[in-house]
């Protein structure tokens, strides 16, 4: 890639912020791009997906032999992807030359016995698959099942989730465990014997409280006598796995930090490394693995603290060795296994990209195996983070990631400050991620500030601040994104005229929020944002539909405070452009939400504007899409804050902006 030759090297040309020509165009958002996950290492061997945006946003199943060698497993096509709780993950399993997938659309189980051949091999019925595993002796695969057949629906009023057996052959299913409304992670003894999950029920989200279960198996492979061993209704336990010597082990935050523990012979619970940091991420996918086992019993983890990741090295407690943090710049890491002496994972920098990477924990050497973006850029051109505290609401501290606009060959007019574009995480309960972003750079290398807000409720800061928003979702986010926003005002860094906040899914709700009920932001964009919580509470798939009574209140008891927070129900008092961006098929939030607020904001006359995306869901994942969507945003501010990008994009029409509008309504897709 090539630096913008704007200006003399030195000497950068002065322009409005926002009108920067920037060394990195919008094509980059896909072009090169896949998005990495769910990683395997056995044998010397390298399993892991590929999202590609090229193919539609398909996952393919890949394996990297030890020469090297990189074979696609899946089929052209083929989508390796689950829809178990919407979410999905979990969606292969591998042993040896056997790939076991989940295909996206019908949801059937597929075996790979040889690369892109994958045959069916589980009944055509509405049933779901997540969270794949093997047991070999029992030529079976373990598994999540979630029952979408009309007459379960018919019965339960939503689907039915079990714990599963599927044999191999036949396809045929054994359930090992019912009875409550979710599960997860089925693991097997290193012998066989025993067997460990996961469930909970509503209205938890896994990490409101679920139980560890372990059962002995019977000579068919059913579990006899299963008995809670950890965790409980209001306990987090998460990430169940058995050491090489059949120690149980999970994570769990019996004071105010998902910390390692074990089961211990006689039953009782052990912290194996006390220490201020995460070692669990919030449960919305499946399989994610934040530790994992050397052949000594030695543990390799990822716990995150101060707003970023760190791998720790944990010895085993008999071998009078502490545990230790193993240096890397890496501040992003994830699905991580073991493989005699190498660490692999997925990890980012702040200017370095998602890469499913190798690390010899005996040597140090640290290697890319494959790169989620491949174009070249000169990390000089990067903007990196700035880890930052703040006041705000009650007295309290809240945390942020702060990026200034970087263009080393523009710079702002000498009297101005930049605009601010203030973002945070989905979920609610997840966490601000410093990984390098190509839409972040995007961003400031064209003269923006991005304020990445980590508000009360996120992950990463223990137990106390993420349950700041029970009971406070759309008041504590809100209060957060506002006082970080005024706080880089306060600083002087960025322009109090010109902020903007921008979002998706449950922080487009923050962000349909702030622009209601706050008057302190100048635009807002939302993607798949919530704007009538009672409306979603009611239409929104099985595994949220609870959700919101720890984030809000039990309904219908508080149907008032529903309406009370809900944007859709004010929409006369938003205070500033819109921009509403949706995918036509979002099961996790339908596009009547959309609809709604735009309904409103079009009989108001108030500015705004609307694409919906036709076959995307919850997530754009088609390059034409992504590219779109970003094209449209960026026009929308700069017909709000007054600049021309340098881009030469399309401009999007921005209803009643100007005071006036069509003679009718426009019904716009992409």
């Amino acid at each position: 890639m090539t630096h913008s030759p704007s200006a003399e090297p030195g000497h950068p040309r002065v322009a409005p912020f926002g009108a920067w020509a920037s060394p990195f165009p919008i094509e980059l958002l896909t072009r090169g791009a896949v998005s990495l996950g769910e990683i395997t290492a056995a044998e010397g061997r390298r399993w892991w997906l590929e999202g590609r945006p090229d193919e539609g946003g398909r996952q393919v199943l890949v394996r990297r032999e030890r020469d090297g060698t990189v074979t696609r497993l899946s089929p052209e096509g083929f989508n390796v992807r689950s829809r178990v709780q919407e979410y999905g993950g979990g969606a292969y399993a591998v042993d040896g030359d056997l790939a076991v997938v989940s295909e996206f659309a019908a949801g059937r189980l597929h075996r790979i016995d040889r690369p892109e051949d994958a045959q069916p091999f589980t009944p055509e019925r509405a049933w779901r698959y997540a969270d794949l595993a093997f047991d070999r002796p029992r030529n079976r695969i373990l598994a999540v099942r979630e029952d979408h057949e009309p007459d379960t629906l018919a019965r339960h009023g939503e689907a039915e989730n079990s714990l599963v057996a599927i044999d191999l052959d036949s396809g045929e299913s054994t359930v090992l465990a019912g009875g409550s409304d979710f599960f997860a992670a089925p693991r097997l003894s290193p012998d066989g014997r025993r067997l460990a999950w996961l469930r909970w029920s509503h209205p938890n989200m896994p990490w409101d409280g679920t139980e560890l279960v372990v059962a002995e198996l019977d000579a068919n492979g059913l579990p006899v006598d299963p008995r809670v061993v950890a965790g409980s209704s209001s306990d987090w336990v998460a990430q169940p796995r058995w050491s090489p010597d059949g120690v149980l082990h999970f994570v769990a935050e019996p004071g105010d930090w998902m910390n390692i523990q074990r089961v211990l012979a006689d039953g009782s619970i052990e912290t194996v490394f006390e220490t201020n940091a995460e070692f669990a991420f919030a449960d919305w996918n499946f399989g994610f693995s934040n530790y994992a086992f050397a052949g000594d019993g030695t543990i390799l983890g990822v716990g995150r603290s101060g707003g970023r990741d760190r791998l720790y090295r944990i010895p085993p407690a008999d071998s009078g060795r502490k545990a230790e943090e193993i240096p890397t710049e890496l501040t992003e890491m994830s699905y991580l296994q073991v493989d005699g002496t190498a660490v692999v994972f997925r990890g980012a920098g702040p200017a370095d990209a998602w890469a499913v990477r190798e690390l010899d924990i005996g040597t140090g050497e640290l290697r890319s195996l494959r790169r989620g973006f491949s174009e070249p850029f000169d990390p000089a051109d990067v903007s990196i983070a700035r880890h930052i505290e703040f006041p705000t609401t009650g007295e309290r501290t809240a945390f942020a990631l702060f990026y200034a606009p970087h263009n080393r060959s523009f710079a702002g007019p000498p009297d101005a400050v930049p605009p601010l574009i203030v973002t945070s995480h989905g979920g609610p309960t997840a966490e601000a991620s410093t990984a390098f972003s190509v839409l972040t750079q995007l961003f400031t290398s064209r003269g923006f500030a991005i304020l990445d807000v980590d508000y009360g409720g996120s992950t990463g800061y223990g137990k106390a601040y993420r349950k700041r928003l029970e009971g406070e979702c759309g008041v504590v986010d809100v209060d957060d994104c506002v006082n970080g926003a005024q706080h880089l005002v306060d600083e002087g860094l960025v322009d109090g005229d010109r902020l903007a906040i921008r979002g998706a899914s449950a922080s487009g709700y923050t962000t349909l929020a702030a622009i209601t009920f706050r008057d302190r932001f100048k635009a807002g964009t939302s993607y798949f944002g919530i704007g009538d919580l009672e409306s979603f509470d009611q239409q929104t798939h099985k595994f949220e539909s609870k959700y919101s009574w720890t984030l809000v209140g039990k309904y219908p008891e508080a149907k008032a405070l529903y309406r009370e927070r809900s944007p859709l129900n004010f929409a006369d008092r938003i205070s500033c452009p819109a921009l509403i961006l949706q995918g036509a098929d979002d099961r996790i939030v339908p596009p009547a939400q959309a609809e709604q607020i735009v309904d409103a904001l079009w009989e108001r006359h108030l500015p705004h504007a609307y694409l919906l995306f036709p076959g995307e869901d919850h997530g754009f994942r088609s390059a034409a899409n992504i590219i779109r969507s970003f094209e449209a945003e960026l026009s929308f501010y700069g017909q709000v804050f007054g600049f021309t990008a340098a881009d030469g994009i399309k401009p999007i029409e921005v209803s009643f902006l100007d005071g006036s509008a069509g003679p009718e309504r426009p019904r716009r897709t992409a």
